[in-house]
């Protein structure tokens, strides 16, 4: 009977997200209609929500959902020829979780037959997952704009929902808002005019997948399915920076099998932007710190669209088990770069995903669960666990089983199929597990997986796959240098000064392993690779972390300058740690932060005054 009720893995009936209050076993949404309003002047979405539940028979005539500071209205049962109204009631206030919205039903409904459910309702201004723009803070200084931000539980803060990847549902919306904008949503735009914009969403997706962005805004197309948006000041660059996008979609459909959201789009967010790109189907969301003019960070873009298959097409059934989105992910955009560039590239990638996960395996602490793929989170907002490790680890997992298991064609044989057989769901490490184990059941090379060491254990991962050192060599042989180089050293061998980009960003990671580096040494690095002038968002970030790390501190206004000109987390949690770390500075970065919080979106906001010790946000 539950199976008819949900499209979590058949295997894992019953399955309790610790993030949510949505009892999946009870009720599912099948649909969700919105109709919105966006008003900038009060900073908040009107309107409401219809939602068509499927009903299980052991339903206690209740309908429990999410919701985070959000202001219910109404609550109405479409019944037939009449509506209903429903009493409803809000409990259970949890720090970073929300509460929940229990919605009663009149009488025992007929599980055969979906009931529809309106709700109106309000958001609040401080709705954590929308970040609301002045017109200074944009780059055409005019009009206002704002832009959503769901993953991983701040779908509930704009409007109620089962707010679990437990739980997927097609969706539809309309939306009115100023008639010099235009809307955005992870859907299909099906019908525009001014000031009004209709999408629908065929696929069924989770809550954290909605999205939606309101802005003067404008597009250049890249492909047939493919087009990048930005404000107009930006999208020469942006054209010029996301050309290979459909070359990387094909290449990911050579990989994954057939494409099934039928656009892929970019959309190039304010720098306040908390991550360097989300996956939303339909409309990948992308930070302008990947505008580096010479396409070297569009590796992120290849991460987003392996998403289109892994997290959005199976999709972790809790956050638990982040890793089966995130490591896959990591796992098939190294593959693509691998297929465009070559397999050096590939294994160069990999093997900075190695260094990161040994700088936040150290960071963390070695014996952190936190630091495991699979994670507990009972008691724990997935924003306080959020890190690299299901990144890395997990991608470092999925290489070390293609290695074991056959090598490249064999295990992308058994990805497609994985792929296909468990497209539409959402999963748990179990399945994975289990599928894994009958497609590769004849190969006694099964046997030695470590399952438990590699999915449970905290710290670094039982063993490290064999990569191709070739690229990376060069940079140890440059730190080895730098290292050894008198402090009046100006210049450098030959075959160290036509590095790559990619490497002399690997470079500079090795390096902040070896700090505290002399002034005068750093200097030095600073005249010959010109770093100071780079525009690449992860060169000047890994430059200003040795700058601060070795107390520099002529850097110091270079580094706060360089945290409130964007909001991604990847550059600014570690800088803000970094200043706190070297106490002279620690007050001067705590003022900072309080200074420019309100122009952060909430989770870059909440994570690093966490960094900073801050309390009550």
């Amino acid at each position: 009977l539950a199976k008819s009720c949900e499209k979590v893995s058949s295997s894992k009936m019953g399955i309790k997200d610790p993030s949510s209050y949505s009892r999946i076993d009870l009720e599912k949404t099948e649909h969700i209609h919105l109709n919105w309003n966006v008003d900038f002047k009060k900073k908040v979405i009107t309107g409401s929500a219809s939602y068509k539940f499927k009903i299980c028979p052991q339903n206690d005539k209740k309908i429990v959902l999410d919701i985070s500071k959000l202001n219910i209205e109404s609550v109405k049962l479409q019944s037939c020829d009449e509506v209903v109204c429903l009493t409803f009631n809000e409990s259970d206030v949890r720090q970073g979780i929300g509460s929940k919205l229990t919605i009663d039903l009149p009488h025992k409904v007929d599980e055969n037959k979906p009931i529809v459910i309106d709700i109106c309702y309000s958001t609040s201004p401080e709705a954590s997952g929308l970040q609301w723009l002045e017109p200074q803070q944009t780059s055409g200084k005019v009009h206002p704009y704002m832009f959503s931000q769901f993953q991983a539980i701040h779908a509930r803060s704009v409007f109620p929902c089962q707010d679990t990847p437990a739980i997927k549902c097609t969706y539809t919306a309309n939306v009115t808002c100023a008639c010099e904008l235009k809307v955005l949503m992870s859907a299909i735009c099906t019908k525009s005019k001014t000031g009004e914009f209709t999408f629908e969403q065929k696929v069924p997706v989770p809550s954290y997948l909605f999205c939606i962005a309101v802005g003067d805004v404008v597009f250049k197309d890249l492909g047939p399915i493919t087009r990048v948006w930005s404000e107009k000041e930006l999208i020469d660059a942006c054209a010029h920076e996301f050309l290979e996008t459909p070359q990387m979609l094909k290449t990911a459909e050579d990989i994954c099998g057939p494409y099934v959201w039928g656009r892929y789009d970019l959309l190039v967010l304010p720098p306040s932007f908390p991550y360097g790109g989300m996956e939303n189907p339909c409309l990948t969301f992308v930070t302008p710190t990947l505008l580096a003019g010479d396409r070297s960070l569009a590796n992120v873009v290849a991460h987003e669209i392996a998403h289109s298959w892994t997290g959005n097409l199976v999709t972790n059934c809790t956050f638990e088990h982040f890793w089966l989105n995130e490591g896959f992910t990591v796992f098939i955009e190294n593959k693509i770069q691998g297929r465009l560039y070559g397999d050096n590239v590939r294994d160069f990638h990999s093997l900075g995903g190695l260094t990161s996960l040994k700088e936040e395996v150290k960071l963390l602490g070695e014996t952190n669960q936190l630091t495991a793929l699979v994670v507990n989170l009972e008691n724990l907002s997935p924003d306080d666990a959020f890190s690299s490790i299901p990144y890395m680890k997990g991608s470092l997992f999925l290489r070390y089983l293609e290695q074991l298991l056959g090598g490249t064609c064999k295990f992308e044989s058994f990805l497609q199929k994985y792929l296909n057989h468990f497209k539409f769901k959402s999963i748990h490490t179990d399945d994975f597990k289990e599928y894994l184990l009958d497609y590769f059941k004849n190969d006694p090379k099964v046997d030695e997986i470590d399952w438990n060491t590699w999915l449970n254990s905290p710290g670094m991962p039982p063993v490290i796959p064999k990569y191709n050192e070739c690229l990376l060599n060069v940079c140890k042989q440059l730190v080895e240098f730098w290292l050894s180089a008198s402090d009046s050293t100006t210049n450098v061998p030959d075959e160290f000064k036509d590095i790559s980009t990619i490497q002399l960003i690997e470079f500079l990671s090795l390096m902040l392993e070896k700090c505290p580096i002399s002034i005068q040494k750093l200097k030095n690095m600073n005249l010959l690779y010109k770093l100071d002038e780079i525009r690449n968002s992860e060169i000047r970030f890994r430059w200003l972390r040795l700058c601060m790390l070795s107390k520099w501190d002529e850097k110091i206004n270079d580094a706060l300058a360089f945290v409130n000109s964007q909001g991604r987390m990847k550059f600014v949690r570690p800088l803000y740690r970094d200043m706190y770390a070297w106490e002279a500075v620690r007050e001067k970065a705590i003022n900072n932060f309080k200074q420019k919080r309100n122009y952060m979106m909430y989770v870059s906001a909440y994570t690093v005054s966490k960094d900073l010790k801050i309390e009550n946000l």
